[in-house]
């Protein structure tokens, strides 16, 4: 793991969950897999301090344990997962796309809690709906669970591990940690409930106190409360469907830049037919016949036969290889290369990150070396029509930024440098890790460069939030408009003024790292792509 990633892990666990968290994060991300007597040791916390980030930390599934042979248990941390952190805002929004309100707010309660049983997220989410609702009008339960199902029949969502139910010993004693387990048919099988009811509005401050107050009497009491009916059946969001959606989405982005709309279209629908059956780190798609990508096609697409055949055979004969004819039955068979669709997508970002950084006519050479693979200077220099001080100039920069090397050919043994061939090539697989490992390193930056800006205007904000607090309890009470004036006037035109600034300075940091973020998500699923090819 890198500097750059520990930093960026650090930071995301302490913007999330506070200090203790990160710290407990922190060693277990440094030092690796390791039992509860060291981590108090390390972390200098107290032993039920590290308990509960340890809980935390799992409930996010941001830690696994593990049961040693010897009888101990040692926890790890998953830098991998701590960094979709990240996309949290991204998940949220396109399950608002797909599913309106109730699915933006049921991944993001899902997200915000780890894992939730359905009839939980399904209250929350009606409430929160409701409270947004005009006076007298409610959230139905049934409206909620219906997207919940969606969501879970689309693979957004899935269930989590559980203990199996298996008879044990009684003698026998209970195993230091329990192994959690779920049948591949079972994971987004959503239970058959029967949720009715109607989202509930806040209560005033009494009222919440005195029911507060009355539920720990219960529970003190040992009162029965009614068990939900999926009690111990968890939810959680299915980050690589996700992930899934998002390549699909930009692979279909790249074809109708490429193409036209109507080749973007007949690519969506291949996707969409095989977004469920095709795993997450499959090379292709499910082979699909013309005849049953024509009867998928929506409604509103009123292209023949014919002319979908035409489509498919372009895309078929196009350089890139998006999509691939793999048979002639049921009027021949395609399927979409997600490889090589990746490989395309991040090299297009090489090229522009080259062009961004170096000026178009090092984004010539790139290319150029791309397409040759291997050049020597003075054939760089020919194919790409560049003076040969300039070109030997921008060479050696992108040489020194590591996004090209060199490999020399020695014609004798002794590699005397008149008698040997030194080659420029581009190894796309090695500048993409060293482009993503500077796209952490600027996030890292961004978060920090916020936090700045928040400690600097920490005294302005805190009488922000008062007086908005004053202004909307004396909404609340029916106050004059005269007396409202006079309490927006306690923050003066300079601080209004810098109010502004800081908000303008804040939006435009985070729509930069959900940017940066778009980059590392191509950057992340090309390598991972071709590290899981044979």
């Amino acid at each position: 793991m890198t500097q750059a990633e520990l930093r960026l892990c650090s930071l995301l666990l302490q913007e999330h969950f506070g200090e203790i968290v990160e710290k407990v994060g922190n060693s277990l991300l440094r030092t690796g897999p390791r039992p509860l007597r060291l981590l108090v040791g390390d972390t200098g916390l107290l032993p039920d301090q590290v308990k509960k980030a340890l809980c935390v930390l799992i409930q996010h599934n941001l830690a696994r344990y593990e049961v040693q042979p010897r009888g101990s248990v040692e926890y790890e941390a998953r830098s991998e997962r701590i960094l979709r952190i990240l996309r949290y805002p991204r998940y949220i929004y396109t399950a608002k796309t797909l599913y309106g309100d109730p699915g933006e707010l049921l991944v993001e309660e899902l997200l915000l809690h780890g894992h939730l049983p359905m009839s939980c997220a399904v209250a929350r989410v009606a409430n929160r709906l409701t409270e947004t609702m005009e006076d007298g009008k409610t959230m139905d339960y049934t409206e909620v669970s219906s997207t919940f199902v969606r969501l879970a029949d689309t693979h957004f969502i899935q269930r989590c591990p559980t203990v199996p139910e298996s008879p044990r010993d009684a003698k026998a004693p209970p195993p230091p940690a329990p192994a959690l387990a779920i049948a591949e048919k079972d994971m987004y099988t959503v239970p058959r409930l029967s949720l009715h009811g109607k989202g509930k509005r806040r209560h005033s401050c009494d009222e919440d106190e005195e029911r507060e107050h009355k539920a720990k009497k219960q529970k003190q009491e040992g009162g029965n409360s009614e068990t939900p009916p999926d009690d111990g059946i968890y939810w959680q969001v299915n980050l690589e469907r996700f992930h899934q959606h998002f390549r699909d989405q930009a692979l279909v982005s790249a074809v109708a830049s490429r193409m036209d709309q109507t080749s973007s279209e007949v690519v969506r629908t291949m996707l969409r037919m095989s977004e469920v059956t095709t795993a997450s780190g499959a090379s292709h798609t499910q082979p699909l016949s013309s005849n049953e990508i024509f009867r998928a096609l929506p409604a509103g697409y009123n292209i023949g036969k014919q002319v979908l055949d035409q489509y498919l055979a372009l895309l078929a004969d196009d350089p890139l290889e998006f999509v691939g004819k793999s048979g002639d039955s049921g009027g021949g068979t395609y399927s979409v290369n997600l490889h090589k669709a990746l490989v395309s997508l991040a090299t297009a970002t090489l090229e522009s990150i080259v062009e961004e950084r170096f000026g178009s006519r090092c984004a010539r050479i790139f290319r150029l070396l791309l397409r040759k693979k291997h050049l020597e200077q003075k054939q760089v220099e020919d194919f790409a029509m560049i003076p040969a001080k300039e070109a030997k100039d921008m060479l050696y920069r992108m040489l020194s930024e590591n996004l090209v090397s060199l490999q020399e050919i020695p014609k004798t043994p002794d590699h005397a440098p008149s008698r040997t061939f030194y080659l420029y090539t581009v190894n796309v697989m090695a500048a993409a890790r060293m482009l993503l490992h500077r796209c952490y390193k600027s996030v890292a930056n961004l978060m920090e460069r916020r936090q700045h800006e928040m400690r600097e205007n920490k005294r302005l904000l805190e009488k922000s939030q008062r007086v908005e607090a004053i202004l909307a309890s004396m909404q609340a009470t029916g106050a004059e408009a005269a007396q409202l004036h006079e309490v927006e006037e306690m923050i003066t035109g300079p601080e209004r003024q810098q109010l502004e600034n800081l908000k303008r300075n804040v939006n435009k940091i985070d729509a930069s790292e959900n940017q940066v973020d778009e980059t590392i998500f191509v950057l992340e699923s090309f390598i991972e792509s071709t590290m899981k090819r044979p």
